[in-house]
């Protein structure tokens, strides 16, 4: 059987609403997580003097509870919901977040403007390290500069590069063949190149400056002076939207005059604006310094990559200007409203579509261009012969421009083989002047296409500006084949065969040559790479040496004089190896003197005869 107290209890939680019973749970919990902190604490803060009586204790435990009960009377009563402190914390919380987002975003953004670490930059600034003081340094100014090596310039450029390309493409296109500039597309496009174009205006006053010895002006003041100086005004002219500007100026006196005279000046206004527009082609300029300044960015210098960019850039840009002479040639009888004597309304092109009219009006440029004719009807009117005219100068000139940079091409592509022929017209020169025979003129010029093989490098020069690591790596690889057909470097210290190497000079003898004669005194030693040589001694059997053997060492080692003779039988290229150098490095490997004492030992135990041919 149930309480009465429970059962009204009972009637009571079923007449409650939903809301209030999460408040009274709430409320139950919150005081119990209270109370336990607080019991928990009383626990552990328990003074160390001598406990106190029971009473004392219940009436301290009576007021913390009455304490409790109050505070959380008065939070609940001010913030049922408990939205306040969330909502507080949240805010907080917000704040920070936006902060941390915003410091994070201007860190990202202060990174692209500096120099980043790539091949680029560490070639300019030399080291990772000389790359981070370039960083604290454009960081140091405080304002915001962009570094000419940041990522963000190079991607800027790559977009300005191919806008650039699209304005000089389109804009004479567009102004020439379509009557209507207001439409909605062409409006658009000249809008967004426009304000795209002044903002690469403001970036070139906030953009650092390549200076002498790798320094980057990065001072806001000489960027500033510098640019107004130069570039400035042209950039700032080919920017500006002068005829939209132009437009709006006129558009009241349009509507305020006549319909005949407003006629007549709107068909003024329309063919003075489509000139205006023509200013916007001075952004030529900018597109040949972007591509110079990339040039000098990727060190394209003397190099067949080099060479083959500019032949491409000048193909580029006389195709670029035959365009604009397409566009010229049809846009000033245009103007003129078509004149009968014009090329234009003699092939009946007036009504004709714009790619009809294109593609003759190309053709015309070109002809002119190319000098090669008229096209369908020679010019008549003065129009068509000045235009023709300004077409045969540009064209000439272009053409050769073609022949200059061709020319360089290539000379560049084959440089060793150009040096090698200047040489040898000096050599036929210096023939011709001593008379010499023909006989002995057929042996040099044989000697010049055996020793050089049509290719003439000055490689004393080219090994001495190399670091000696990788000298001895260039050496070791040119002298690879000596070094494995040669018995003697089989098994020896590497750095002793790398020491040798450095060491010789590479020779070459004609079939018939002494390399050594007799009586002589010994100042070489020969190895043979490639050909055959006889060994001529006094009263001896003739013995005969090939690839990989060598000679001569007998006299370097007694310093004696020669006893035999060194004929060569075919061509022969040898390796010589001074008495200087012999002695220097065997001074570094006493070891292999001891190797070549003994070789030369045995050599002459062999045989008396043939000992001789060996010193």
């Amino acid at each position: 059987m149930t309480s009465p107290s429970r059962s009204i209890d009972d009637q009571r939680g079923t007449g409650e609403s939903p809301a209030h019973k999460a408040e009274t749970s709430r409320y139950r919990s919150w005081s119990s997580l209270r109370f336990s902190r607080w019991r928990s604490s009383s626990q552990r803060t328990t003074p160390p003097s001598t406990p106190s009586p029971k009473t004392e204790k219940r009436s301290d435990i009576s007021r913390t509870l009455f304490t409790l009960v109050k505070t959380h009377n008065d939070d609940y009563t001010a913030d049922p919901d408990g939205s306040l402190d969330m909502g507080a914390e949240a805010e907080v919380g917000l704040d920070d977040l936006l902060q941390d987002q915003s410091t994070y975003f201007q860190k990202q953004f202060g990174s692209m403007l500096q120099p980043g670490v790539n091949k680029f930059s560490l070639r300019m600034f030399g080291s990772h390290k000389g790359v981070a003081a370039e960083q604290e340094r454009v960081k140091s100014f405080g304002v915001w500069i962009i570094h000419p090596y940041s990522d963000f310039r190079f991607y800027w450029d790559i977009v300005m590069l191919l806008l650039m390309m699209g304005n000089l493409i389109i804009l004479p296109w567009g102004i020439t063949f379509f009557e209507d500039q207001n439409t909605i597309p062409w409006i658009i496009f000249n809008f967004l190149s426009d304000t795209l174009f002044l903002m690469d205006l403001v970036f070139n006053f906030r953009t650092g400056i390549p200076g002498e010895d790798s320094h980057i002006i990065l001072d806001p003041k000489e960027i500033r002076m510098h640019y107004l100086r130069t570039w400035f005004l042209v950039d700032f002219v080919s920017s500006i939207p002068v005829d939209y500007i132009f437009l709006i100026v006129d558009l009241e006196s349009r509507h305020e005059s006549s319909d005949v005279y407003r006629t007549a000046r709107a068909l003024r206004i329309v063919r003075f604006t489509k000139i205006l527009s023509l200013l916007r082609l001075l952004r030529l300029s900018r597109l040949i310094r972007y591509i110079h300044q990339w040039e000098e960015i990727f060190h394209m210098t003397y190099d067949l990559a080099s060479a083959v960019v500019r032949i491409v850039n000048l193909i580029g840009m006389m195709l670029l200007l035959c365009h604009w002479d397409g566009c010229l040639t049809f846009m000033v009888p245009m103007l003129q409203d078509f004149p009968p004597d014009c090329w234009v309304s003699k092939n009946n092109m007036v009504n004709a579509t714009w790619h009809i009219q294109y593609s003759y009006a190309l053709f015309m440029a070109m002809s002119h261009m190319l000098c090669i004719g008229y096209g369908a009807h020679p010019p008549e009117g003065m129009t068509d012969v000045w235009l023709t005219m300004i077409s045969m100068v540009v064209g000439a000139t272009c053409y050769a421009m073609f022949l200059g940079h061709a020319t360089n091409l290539v000379q560049s592509l084959d440089a060793s083989h150009r040096q090698y022929q200047e040489k040898y017209k000096q050599v036929e020169q210096y023939m011709s002047f001593h008379k010499l025979p023909a006989d002995v003129r057929q042996r040099i010029h044989d000697y010049y296409e055996h020793r050089f093989q049509g290719k003439m490098f000055d490689e004393d020069s080219i090994l001495g500006e190399l670091s000696d690591p990788l000298k001895e790596e260039i050496v070791s690889y040119n002298c690879r084949g000596l070094v494995a057909n040669m018995p003697l470097f089989a098994n020896t210290d590497p750095h002793f065969v790398t020491v040798i190497l450095t060491k010789l000079r590479f020779e070459v003898f004609q079939p018939g040559d002494y390399v050594i004669r007799e009586g002589t005194l010994g100042r070489k030693m020969y190895f043979i790479q490639h050909g055959t040589v006889t060994i001529i001694p006094r009263g001896s059997k003739e013995l005969m040496l090939s690839d990989g053997a060598y000679f001569g060492e007998i006299c370097l080692l007694t310093q004696g004089r020669r006893t035999a003779s060194v004929r060569a039988d075919t061509y022969c290229r040898l390796y010589s190896l001074s008495v200087d150098d012999f002695n220097e490095v065997l001074e570094e490997h006493p070891l292999m003197r001891r190797a070549f004492e003994s070789v030369a030992v045995e050599r002459l135990d062999r045989s008396h005869g043939v000992q001789s041919a060996w010193m």
